[in-house]
């Protein structure tokens, strides 16, 4: 399974080729570390966001990959959201730019 850093980098690339996302947000990967995605700038600090998503690595990759349906991730507790309306605004932001880092 990819690292914490692996991931970034993975992210950083697929950002920094056109994909950054409209707004702020931070992967909180609960203990292991943090991503932090400012449009094209992806760092592990643990900076504040306009959207905190709360997921394991193994679920994030899960979900980069296609193999766990995010709204299925969030009724059972395995992905929280600091701002459900948000998150669902950037959804598709998000999913293409996960997409291009798996």
């Amino acid at each position: 399974m990819a690292t914490v850093e692996e991931l970034t980098d993975r992210i950083r690339r697929a950002a920094a080729s056109g994909d950054g996302l409209s707004r702020t947000v931070k992967l909180d990967l609960k203990g292991e570390g943090f991503i932090h995605l400012d449009g094209a700038a992806v760092t592990n600090d643990d900076r504040p966001a306009d959207l905190t998503v709360r997921v394991s690595r193994a679920d994030l990759v899960r979900l980069g990959k296609g193999e766990l349906n995010p709204m299925s991730a969030v009724m059972t507790g395995r992905m929280k959201l600091s701002d459900m309306s948000l998150a669902m605004t950037l959804t598709p932001e998000i999913q293409a730019l996960f997409e291009k880092a798996v």
